[in-house]
């Protein structure tokens, strides 16, 4: 990673020139209140723990009492649907999957969150502020709906000690796009030609279950120059010339990837734990998979592993030498309509995002997540930045808050979120591989679905 200084965090976060003074907790003097808030559970248990001491230091700061479920992410959803839908719902959610937040706020279902976001909001990441800003179809305006929390980007996690193994170093790996990717090709031929008959290049995830397909297909259309598929102003353009050879330079490539045996076979039904299990296994040499979920997991199984054997790196360049901006995702905290505790809700939430208290949850967690917060809890805590503190940390810092960013496209329109359901892409790519359909003739079929469903979610400019 490019060396991370005060001067380059600072000019990635809106250009706070100083760290400003920590308010105190935004808490109420009122009779205490109960509030129930959802929570969905951790990838690793430290992050249920970081979210407990949270509750229980609001509830000492504050005098109200938390009364919090933590959640499978799976059932998560289907709660959300459900309480939403009937009326019966707690006075705060983690929102998970994340495009829940723009399609509640499309229905009017949520209670706007300005005033909370506003408490930092000139400390925000400027990408997370856009992840939270909502077009609500019923008051045809957009505003924020979420409080942004955490936030993730997609770095690639490589075997370093296989790379070696196949006769290269680090140095060795290009730091364009294609010639990156193709990198893997000789090392998984060199590792099975050592015996090694089972090991994959990479751990490109091509199901249509999840986000990690998604994700990935995203991050090569975008290496292709395909960025403005969705624009800020919530508009498709699948009639861009440049968005079209994109996409059909992204799915010739992944199909190819497939086809030619560098992504294991199983890949077409993976979920998004399979590729982490797989490259735990070292069954593939790299992965592209969000957060530091894959490092973290490897922190109480094999502390050798996560410190001296795995690399975390983040986007190569584009073909041309450019820098290229990864999707960053943010987690928001919703309080939907019907809540009986807005007001703790919304203390509650105020209290999450002050930069001390940020930072702490965030580092329980063990570095999973981002902070959103910044560039406060970054420039003067060496914890995030110093690799020998933790060597993961730095480089997806440097991706995620000093390199360029940009929401996932459901932030600019909420059929977006329909379109990551459905996988038409994904889809598309299974066309070509099993079905010999071509990449023109897959494009074109994924982008007249987009369109149908970009017909059911029209946004009146102002």
């Amino acid at each position: 990673m490019g060396r991370l200084t005060r001067r380059s965090v600072l000019r990635a976060s809106l250009g706070v020139a100083a760290t400003a003074t920590l308010a105190r907790p935004y808490i109420a003097n009122a009779a205490a209140k109960t509030a129930t808030v959802w929570w969905v559970q951790g990838f690793v248990p430290d992050e249920d723990t970081a979210f407990r001491t949270l509750a229980t230091d609001y509830e000492k700061v504050s005098g109200n009492k938390i009364e919090h479920s933590i959640i499978p992410f799976a059932p998560m959803r289907q709660k959300i649907i459900s309480a939403i839908t009937s009326g019966v719902v707690p006075d705060a959610i983690y929102a998970t999957p994340p495009e829940v937040v723009p399609l509640q706020a499309w229905d009017g279902k949520l209670v706007e969150v300005t005033d909370v976001v506003e408490t930092q909001k000139s400390r925000y990441h400027p990408t997370a502020l856009l992840c939270a800003q909502c077009y609500n179809n019923v008051e045809k305006r957009r505003t924020f709906y979420g409080v942004p929390f955490q936030g993730a980007v997609v770095p690639f996690h490589i075997w370093k000690t296989l790379v070696e193994k196949a006769g290269y170093k680090e140095a060795d790996i290009p730091k364009t796009w294609d010639a990156f990717i193709d990198f893997f090709k000789p090392v998984q031929q060199k590792l099975r030609e050592q015996g090694m008959r089972h090991v994959y290049a990479t751990a490109f995830v091509v199901s249509t279950v999840g986000n990690d397909p998604t994700n990935t297909f995203h991050a090569f259309m975008i290496a292709y120059g395909g960025q403005d598929i969705v624009t800020q102003d919530g508009k498709l353009h699948t009639d861009n010339p440049q968005v079209k050879e994109a996409a059909i330079k992204a799915l010739a490539r992944l199909s190819s990837l497939f086809k030619d045996g560098y992504i294991p076979p199983s890949s077409v039904n993976w979920n998004d734990a399979d590729d982490n299990n797989a490259f735990h296994s070292q069954l593939c040499v790299m992965d592209f998979d969000g957060t530091l979920s894959t490092e973290v997991a490897m922190i109480a199984k094999s502390k050798d592993d996560y410190d001296h054997n795995v690399i975390t790196m983040g986007l190569p360049l584009s073909n041309d030498g450019k820098k290229l901006p990864s999707q960053f995702g943010v987690n928001n905290l919703i309080i939907p309509k019907g809540a009986k505790n807005v007001d703790v809700g919304k203390e509650f939430a105020k209290y999450l995002i002050q930069p001390e208290v940020h930072g702490k949850f965030l580092k329980g967690g063990l570095g999973r997540w981002l902070p959103v917060i910044a560039p406060d809890l970054v420039k003067n805590d060496p914890w995030w930045t110093d690799p020998k503190i933790g060597p993961h940390r730095p480089p997806y810092i440097q991706q995620g808050l000093v390199d360029p960013t940009l929401p996932d496209y459901y932030a600019f329109n909420p059929a977006w979120a329909q379109v990551r359901t459905e996988h038409p892409f994904n889809v598309a790519l299974h066309e070509i591989a099993t079905a010999g359909a071509s990449p023109e003739q897959a494009a074109a079929k994924a982008f007249k679905r987009i369109e149908e469903i970009f017909a059911q979610y029209p946004i009146k400019q102002a």
